[in-house]
């Protein structure tokens, strides 16, 4: 059918600009906060762009959930201002007929939602963690950001450098303060270097002095030295992480506990939720010509926050057994089951909520003036 050629042409032109805004203010705010991380010493610098890209993909499956239904309610919307609907209509048309149009446009991006909350997304989740850990267990002058105080690992020990190079080998205006065997030190020099003898990497400072305080006498000793070396603390790097995120989906079903069902029913609830969003979006795109075209937009919005966030609600409670994972899976997707079915009724038998509304306020009015006469 033409028509319907026409609204899957309108569909796909208008979720394009809907995620092509969305994905940049996405991507914008995540880069603002990865950069932000780095500038603080939390995030390796060179790590940001993996680290953005394995965070838009995590993000990804709702970026395209609320695409597609911006889209779908844009779209409908603009052919009830643009009197498009009274031609359908008027063809012996229902609200109803609309369905099959945009499931069928949006079958295939509900599928690319699935893939991602299945399959990609627990694989970027492990990326992301594993990320992290790297950076966690640094050596401790690897750690170190020019200009701050900076912890090491094991919590004994505290770096300051004035500047650093970006391979880390070499350091200026150095200061360390060590806690160790009841005795706390205090190491300045001009600069430094980072030396690997094959099994240990020392950092050798150069034109320093040397602080020893022995507690609990508080005997001071100071030493000046034109060499010095400092252990460097390498911790074991262990990549294992248990949280069922980053599991894949088959490891999910094989190892059934209660967090691990929690999580693969969030998963399967996000292309679940997508359908029922686009069904939403039919009966929605009502427009009353008095009221602003942005007001189906910002419904749209509150909706899928309120959807998305019972979603997540649910899923920790199910994770820690405070509620019943069959009451959990179904419970929300129901409430807006019902809701997509009460609007497509009352739209098309009530004339839409206001019609409604009208009619009993209409039918008070008629009762109190037959009461008075």
């Amino acid at each position: 059918m033409l028509f319907t050629k026409a609204l899957r042409r309108e569909l796909a032109s208008t979720a394009g600009l809907v995620f092509v805004i969305l994905f940049t203010i996405v991507l914008t705010t995540v880069l603002m906060r990865m950069l932000g991380r780095a500038a603080n010493g939390k995030v390796d610098l060179s790590s940001v762009v993996p680290l953005l890209a394995f965070t838009s993909v995590n993000l990804m499956p709702r970026i395209l959930i609320i695409t597609l239904f911006v889209a779908v309610l844009s779209t409908l919307s603009r052919a009830h201002r643009d009197s498009e609907m009274i031609v359908w209509f008027a063809s012996g048309q229902s609200q109803w007929a609309w369905i099959r149009p945009v499931l069928t446009f949006a079958a295939p991006i509900v599928f690319v939602i699935g893939l991602l909350s299945l399959v990609v997304g627990p694989w970027a989740s492990k990326q992301l963690s594993e990320n992290k850990k790297r950076f966690d267990q640094r050596e401790d002058i690897s750690q170190v950001t020019a200009g701050q105080f900076r912890e090491s690992g094991s919590s004994n020990r505290v770096f300051f450098v004035e500047a650093l190079n970006k391979d880390f080998t070499e350091v200026k205006n150095v200061f360390v303060l060590q806690n160790q065997n009841s005795r706390q030190t205090v190491v300045v020099a001009a600069n430094g270097s980072i030396r690997d003898d094959g099994k240990d990497r020392f950092l050798i400072l150069e034109k320093g002095r040397r602080y020893d305080q022995v507690l609990p006498s508080n005997e001071l000793q100071m030493l000046q030295f034109e060499s010095h070396g400092i252990r460097l603390e390498a911790k074991a790097v262990d990549l294992a992480d248990s949280s069922s995120r980053i599991k894949p989906t088959l490891a999910l079903i094989n190892e059934r506990t209660v967090p691990n069902l929690a999580e693969l029913q969030l998963r399967l609830s996000l292309p679940i939720s997508a359908v029922i969003l686009c069904l939403l979006a039919i009966p929605l795109s009502y427009v009353n010509p008095r009221v602003g075209r942005s007001a189906n937009i910002i419904a749209a919005i509150l909706i899928f926050f309120v959807y998305n966030s019972l979603l997540t609600y649910v899923q920790a409670r199910m994770s820690i057994g405070r509620l019943n994972l069959v009451v959990g899976s179904v419970v929300v997707h129901a409430i807006f089951i019902a809701l997509t079915i009460g609007f497509f009724i009352k739209r098309s038998h009530l004339g839409g909520f206001t019609g409604f509304f009208k009619r009993i306020f209409t039918s008070r009015t008629t009762v109190v003036q037959v009461t008075n006469a």
